[in-house]
């Protein structure tokens, strides 16, 4: 994709549903998209929500825990603003998750994690601006049973973007980790009373808000969080 001379480009994974689709159509008024997920059709329907806003969009079917396709699939793309998204959360306690459980959330959280950034970063230094945000989580600080896994690798996101902040900061890319509460979103078992939590859009607005701060101006962390676990989102 070549952007517009108006339009900044902004690559977002996971963006097939939940809090990803919820930063495509907030990101679609102002930027053209790369929408990166596994579910072709589910991405196609994001994509034409998108485009109503005026938003360009390319659809790329990729299981970024591949590092090799990753690699060939997005690098040397022109893309200003990249929203590390794509994450999976499996909770319950460590004697009791299995190895593919263990290894498919370091994959997804971790692993993914440099395998996109590492293939979008260079085209942002090379061209003195840039923006890496990445969905983290208050479990990057907190901890809780049946989290070990999970807990650990929002730890690692925490340090890693704020070492990577340091890095590349002076070179004009701005990196940003935005750590929500608990969200509505599919992560939560069928049942689980969620009519507290933060909406999807209100993590996409929190992106929007870091990434088009002023060029001088970075929001490094921005934690969200709901008001209280005790009073539905309708009661306010």
């Amino acid at each position: 994709m070549t952007n517009s001379p108006t339009r900044p480009v902004a690559l977002i994974t996971g963006a097939s549903r939940g809090i990803g689709r919820a930063i495509a159509l907030r990101l679609a008024a102002a930027h053209d998209l790369v929408l990166v997920a596994r579910d072709a059709d589910h991405l196609a329907s994001v994509a034409r929500d998108c485009e109503v806003s005026g938003a360009r969009v390319q659809t790329l079917v990729l299981d970024v825990r591949d590092g090799l396709a990753t690699a060939t699939a997005l690098t040397g793309l022109h893309v200003d603003v990249l929203v590390n998204n794509a994450g999976v959360a499996v909770m319950k306690p460590f004697l009791e998750m299995t190895a593919e459980e263990w290894n498919r959330q370091v994959d997804v959280n971790v692993n993914a994690l440099y395998h996109v950034t590492r293939a979008l970063l260079p085209g942002m230094v090379q061209r003195g601006r840039g923006h890496v945000c990445i969905i983290g989580s208050t479990a990057g600080r907190n901890t809780f049973v049946g989290g070990t896994c999970y807990t650990g690798t929002k730890h690692f996101v925490m340090g890693f973007a704020e070492s990577l902040m340091l890095e590349v900061r002076d070179a004009g890319v701005g990196v940003s980790v935005i750590t929500p509460g608990s969200v509505a979103t599919e992560l939560f078992p069928e049942g689980t009373n969620t009519a507290w939590m933060l909406e999807p859009a209100n993590i996409a607005d929190a992106v929007a808000f870091a990434v088009t701060a002023p060029p001088h101006m970075l929001v490094h962390r921005l934690e969200v969080r709901p008001l209280s676990p005790k009073r539905p989102r309708s009661s306010f």
